[in-house]
């Protein structure tokens, strides 16, 4: 079975699979400071990187999310 992508089609694959690992470390990055589960946050964020602009939406929305309150070690 022969299976061939136009040049377009080759770009635009590259493309998709050079965003999934960017998305899921900038998802992340910003899920450390945003939830509990960043982990969670980073495989979600890759997923949606086969969409770039779903991916982009996604890490838009996440940096809008406020941050997690700080410990505050002298608190008794």
């Amino acid at each position: 079975m022969s299976f061939t992508l136009t040049l377009l089609g080759e770009f635009l694959a590259f493309f998709v699979m050079l965003c999934i690992p960017i998305f899921a470390f900038v998802s992340y990055k910003i899920g450390k400071r945003k939830s509990t589960m960043p982990g969670t946050l980073a495989f979600v964020g890759g997923c949606l990187a086969l969409f770039p602009l779903f991916g982009l939406i996604y890490i838009a929305l996440l940096a809008l999310k406020q941050d997690l309150p700080k410990a505050n070690p002298c608190a008794l």
